[in-house]
């Protein structure tokens, strides 16, 4: 006796069954899961949750009240100071927190695509504090030592700061094709090696030092070289999310369109399959390099030309160098991907401000939220436990072997 065949899946069941399973539902769901968890961190910390607990057993109302008054007024509060503030009495004044996490977003997207750029190689290109820092250097050198017309001035020093940042990481993209270096620990000791070139023209008169000053700052950049507002001097909101959406674009041509994409995608699938189908596998790492590098440059010229135009020190990259490198895995190395999570932890900085000012809720649980995305992200098995959800392709056998047995028969 043969078991009766397996019930042919519809169109619809195997679409709900790629909608769970997929990478896409894997990340929300670790969003969620880190908020529930940063919830109940915002709970724990309130004065009021820890006081009325004391008494909970006699009174558990009132410690119910006091956790979802804190919970609620913290996330309240991330909302409107990330997203909309229904407070303020015109909408032109209300939608001001959306544009403060544009503008925080800006520079994580364009390091973000850098990061996911190489990630898509086969690369961690961990070095991009030092890529920043290096393009900033440039960027904030072209603009504040020149004197050029508008516009033209502006782009010198974007591409000063876009080529400094490719020529910094195409260093460890010739060590690796050349010596077999590995990329992560090259990046990594030049992140240091770019602090502390940096810090040394900031501290040297006729470098990046501002004139007659003994701090290690530099000099404010000029107006002609300063990128424009995008919605007025009310907004913080400035051209770089412009070139930045415009990264976003490329980086999927390159990636999904071009036969360079195409050569990367198979080096970073399996380099020795790209070599003996004829792929260049050295040339495609210093390319990756180099292009990984122009991006996360590009968010070190947004730093210093649209939201620090007043002058910068070696801090300047703001640990965005390594929040890149989350945005890249939450976005799962695609580039809408990492232009969504590069928003949302943009809310996050911005709404994480709010919160602290308005609940005194410690800016720590911000961090550690983000943490959290990053380890649920990285064990999916993990949230598919909790979440119950099947595991990819867990129905695809049983409908090929039905159809074996009936071919058979």
């Amino acid at each position: 006796m043969t078991p009766p065949p397996a019930p042919e899946e519809n169109r619809w069941s195997r679409a709900l069954r790629e909608i769970a399973t997929g990478n896409a539902i894997i990340s929300v769901l670790a969003v969620i899961l880190a908020l529930l968890v940063g919830a109940i961190m915002i709970a724990a910390t309130d004065e009021n949750v820890q006081a009325t607990s004391a008494y909970f057993f006699a009174r558990p109302g009132d410690t119910l009240a006091a956790i979802w008054e804190s919970v609620s007024g913290a996330y309240a509060s991330f909302f409107q100071g990330a997203i909309y503030n229904f407070r303020r009495p015109e909408f032109a004044t209300g939608i001001k927190p959306l544009t403060e996490t544009l503008t925080f977003a800006t520079p994580l997207i364009a390091a973000g695509l850098g990061v996911a750029l190489a990630f898509r190689v086969g690369m961690f290109n961990i070095g991009g504090r030092g890529q920043m820092l290096v393009a900033a250097a440039a960027a904030g050198w072209v603009a504040f030592s020149f004197d050029l017309p508008w516009g033209v001035h502006m782009v010198i020093a974007l591409v000063a700061g876009v080529v400094a940042g490719a020529i910094w990481a195409g260093i460890a993209g010739v060590l690796k094709a050349r010596t077999g270096a590995h990329e992560v620990i090259v990046t990594i000791m030049l992140n240091y090696v770019a602090y502390y070139l940096v810090y040394y023209m900031l501290r040297t008169p006729g470098l990046l030092q501002a004139p007659g000053s003994s701090n290690p700052t530099t000099p404010p950049m000029k107006d002609t070289a300063v990128f424009p507002d995008l919605f007025g001097s009310g907004y913080n909101l400035h051209f770089g999310f412009v070139l930045s959406i415009l990264a976003v674009v490329l980086v999927w041509w390159i990636l999904e369109r071009s036969s360079l994409g195409f050569r990367f995608r198979a080096v970073g699938l399996n380099p020795n399959a790209a070599r003996v189908a004829g792929i260049n596998v050295k040339s495609m790492y210093v390319y990756a390099m180099l292009i990984s590098g122009g991006l996360i440059g590009l968010a070190g010229v947004d730093q210093v030309l649209g939201t620090v135009t007043t002058g910068f020190s070696s801090g300047i990259d703001a640990g965005i160098g390594f929040d890149a490198i989350t945005v890249a895995l939450l976005g799962r190395s695609t580039p809408v991907g990492v232009l969504v999570a590069g928003i949302l932890f943009g809310a996050f900085k911005a709404g994480g401000f709010a919160m602290q000012a308005a609940n005194g809720v410690p800016i720590d649980i911000v961090l550690v939220v983000q943490s959290l995305i990053v380890l649920f992200i990285a064990a999916p098995p993990l949230v598919r436990a909790i979440f119950r959800l099947p595991t990819p392709g867990a129905r695809q056998p049983k409908v090929r072997a039905a159809k074996k047995k009936e071919a058979a028969r």
